[in-house]
């Protein structure tokens, strides 16, 4: 495909696996239209899902950033072993864990006492939670709005509380909705140790939540989405 292809073309071969060699061809090309609609469509994902692998989320559009950059440079070496959009995440999560190395590094250096601290029926028959409901804008009312930006608030915090090999797990499960195999691909592990990981991940954020008195609100929206 050449890079001057039209943006209806390259729009919808955006995230269809069977199709993706046609953007990478034209990405390959250099074609800054290509480019263009690729941060289109997978900036504001990426972007969420690096927020909320890091421990200081306001570092997320610069990592996002930096992601977009390394997968400009690096794209003449995607051969299509995977989607495009799982080496994409591939990418984010490695910058977003070379992040956290530095800020355990340096970051937690920096802070002073002043600083503030920041089930659902699955197809594998796990109990899980209902996080992309709680994560999501629902359109609600004003009150309904606040309510549900505090409540998403303290979610977010207790994902940030999850050891980092279930954090991200859960993330790509329950809010990407990535298949096993996908998350898998992503993360270089068998998919035995994804659902491992999962179930434990979500014990463990259900333990969090529980604790901080939002297990029977995210019980009562898992029996709502049913």
């Amino acid at each position: 495909m050449q890079a001057g292809m039209a943006m209806g073309n390259l729009a919808s071969a955006v995230g269809l696996r069977t199709e993706d060699a046609a953007l990478v061809a034209a990405l390959k090309a250099g074609s800054e239209e290509a480019f263009s609609v690729l941060i289109a469509e997978y900036s504001q994902p990426l972007y969420s899902l690096i927020a909320r692998s890091l421990q200081d989320p306001a570092d997320a559009a610069d990592i996002t950033q930096d992601v977009f950059i390394k997968v400009f440079r690096s794209v003449k070496s995607f051969h299509g072993d995977s989607s495009l959009r799982t080496w994409m995440y591939r990418i984010a999560l490695h910058e977003a864990s070379n992040q956290r190395r530095w800020w355990t590094r340096h970051k937690r250096q920096e802070l002073t006492i002043d600083t503030p601290l920041g089930a659902q029926e699955t197809d594998d028959g796990d109990e899980g939670l209902c996080l992309g409901a709680t994560l999501r804008d629902g359109g609600c009312s004003p009150y309904d709005h606040a309510a549900q930006g505090e409540i998403k608030a303290r979610v977010e915090d207790a994902l940030r509380k999850l050891p980092e090999a279930y954090r991200t797990v859960v993330v790509l499960r329950e809010i990407e909705g990535f298949a096993y195999e996908e998350i898998a691909e992503i993360l270089d592990v068998p998919a035995g140790t994804v659902k491992s990981r999962l179930t434990r991940g979500r014990m463990a954020l259900k333990e969090i939540l529980v604790a901080d008195g939002l297990g029977t609100v995210l019980m009562q929206r898992t029996e709502v989405a049913r």
